[in-house]
């Protein structure tokens, strides 16, 4: 997989580094400076920082705003855009406004039903799925034309990835589904967040069977648990997420003060188990309103210092 784009985040998989990411949240309401804010926290300690799209179908400062924002910060932005909310007509011009701006990555996601959001009434869009959305991205990159046929002045150049949850049933399909993400474009992969080691591990063996981790950068999702709470929340409430038991229990073994401190070393161990994973090439580190702990999960699992490429 040669580097095929100017994105920072390619060039250090390109050369065989181990990837860090993280993500930010946009505030609700129009102060960009939380966003600021949340990317200073971390910028030492990743490669590239995803600004989350109507995250949970919450109404938020848009992702290509808070992106134009890191950019100008002189960082290194990743786009995410969900096809819940936008006709092709908006997206091809979304992708525009980004390429505007040396935007050059972009995460294609189908988004949360809005029935979970502030908006339950609002129209569900899906003119494209997330494949299609893929294929979109590529096609104007690639071929440098609209959808329309039309030739696109200064054709945008990201970087594409989707998102993949090896724990959603049937587990059977996961695999194959991956295969149809990286047949429609797919350069790089997240993860859903992993607590099922094991059975990551499963699902990233059925992906070597395949040789598909020589044809997409894999990035392990992780989100370090706050509380013994949150985890049972996550293992019953959240649809396809799989916290095992004995993670649920270990949180809750451990006195309420010390409960994100564990949860931290969980997140911690994680990487290190999982470093070890042939086609893990990297780590997408999700801590939700809690990104003043990327750089300690990040330093103590020697993922810094952070490579520098040209």
């Amino acid at each position: 997989m040669n580097c095929k784009t100017p994105s920072k985040l390619e060039k250090i998989l390109a050369a065989g580094h181990i990837a860090v990411t993280s993500e930010c949240g946009p505030p609700r309401g129009s102060n960009i400076e939380h966003v600021a804010h949340k990317a200073n926290l971390i910028k030492e300690h990743v490669d590239a920082i995803n600004i989350t799209d109507n995250q949970t179908s919450v109404t938020r400062l848009c992702s290509l705003a808070a992106c134009i924002k890191l950019k100008l910060m002189g960082l290194e932005p990743v786009l995410q855009m969900v096809t819940r909310d936008r006709n092709r007509l908006a997206i091809q011009s979304d992708i525009l406004g980004a390429a505007a701006f040396d935007i050059f990555n972009m995460l294609c996601l189908s988004g949360d039903h809005q029935s979970f959001g502030d908006c339950a009434q609002g129209q569900n869009v899906h003119d494209l799925d997330s494949m299609q959305l893929l294929q979109t991205v590529r096609h104007m990159r690639d071929e440098g034309k609209f959808l329309g046929g039309a030739d696109i002045d200064r054709p945008p150049k990201m970087f594409v990835g989707a998102a993949e949850n090896p724990f959603a049933d049937p587990f059977e399909i996961r695999v194959p589904r991956l295969a149809k993400k990286v047949a429609a474009g797919a350069e790089f992969i997240q993860t859903q967040c992993i607590y099922n080691l094991d059975k990551f591990e499963l699902w990233m063996k059925m992906v070597r069977d395949r040789g598909l981790h020589e044809k997409v950068y894999i990035l392990a999702g992780l989100t370090p648990l706050k509380s013994a709470g949150m985890a049972k929340y996550m293992k019953n409430r959240v649809p396809g997420m799989d916290v095992p038991d004995d993670v649920v229990k270990r949180m809750a073994a451990v006195p309420k003060e010390k409960q994100p401190e564990e949860g931290i070393k969980i997140c911690i161990e994680s990487i290190q188990r999982l470093k070890e994973v042939e086609g893990v090439r990297g780590f997408h580190i999700m801590a939700i309103e809690w990104e003043e702990k990327v750089p300690e999960i990040v330093e103590k699992t020697g993922l810094y210092p952070r490579p520098k490429v040209d």
